[in-house]
């Protein structure tokens, strides 16, 4: 059976620096994989990489048994946060929402981004510029963005990231949610936790490399703690 998303040999250098050293992993469809590992592992870029954002120096990925590079059904299928949110300050959560949707060519655009605003917890704050809003509120708004057009995939870089308690377990809720719909997810982290209770699997980067990857175990903290050289820094 061919996997829904494929990395084989993915490699990356920023000049002299090696992100990526030979990275392998598939996932399968309605999958949840957490990748997790230090800052500085590679995550980041990896998950670039896998959204067509950053060129590989070596290695492919494949969507669906076609090159990532390209297939067009790839873009379409594929949500996306990075560690920018893309929002614009100046203008409201219902604003931005509607840009995106304008951009996407989403049907019906108006209903579809009433829903997201009410899913992600805004709709209360839908008229309110983004300037005034939280981290994690941000946060949200920018997920609710990489969700306008409906895509099969859902990559999330360090979504948890800067969050205060309330926001963190809000977003978490709102993503075992997701989790449960179908949807093939990929969530970078540093924090345990979310790996605990968001991944079917994990995959542990560290340095560039995939230290370990498979399912969730009771003891993940040992297991990277151990593979990571003393764990989180």
């Amino acid at each position: 059976m061919t996997a829904y998303l494929e990395a084989r040999d993915v490699t990356k250098r920023f000049g002299t620096m090696h992100a990526l050293k030979g990275v392998s992993l598939d996932v399968a469809r309605g999958g949840s994989l957490v990748l997790l590992g230090p800052n500085g592992a590679g995550k980041s870029t990896f998950l670039g990489i896998l959204a067509g954002r950053i060129r590989p120096t070596g290695g492919t990925v494949s969507f669906e048994g076609a090159l990532l590079r390209r297939s067009v059904e790839a873009r379409r299928q594929t949500g996306y946060l990075s560690h920018s949110p893309f929002l614009y300050r100046g203008l409201t959560a219902r604003e931005n929402l509607m840009l995106y949707a304008d951009l996407y060519s989403v049907q019906r655009s108006g209903a579809r981004v009433d829903d997201l605003l009410r899913l992600m917890d805004l709709w209360e704050r839908r008229h309110d510029r983004v300037g005034g809003f939280s981290r994690g509120m941000e946060q949200r708004l920018a997920i609710a963005r990489s969700l306008l057009h409906d895509p099969g995939l859902l990559l999330l870089d360090e979504p948890f990231s800067g969050l205060d308690y309330r926001s963190n377990s809000v977003l978490m809720e709102i993503l075992i949610d997701l989790r449960g719909r179908d949807r093939t997810m990929i969530i970078s982290t540093h924090n345990l936790e979310v790996a605990s209770s968001l991944g079917n699997d994990v995959a542990i980067i560290d340095r560039g490399v995939i230290r370990y990857r498979g399912a969730v175990v009771e003891d993940l903290r040992d297991l990277y703690m151990g593979l990571v050289g003393g764990g989180q820094r």
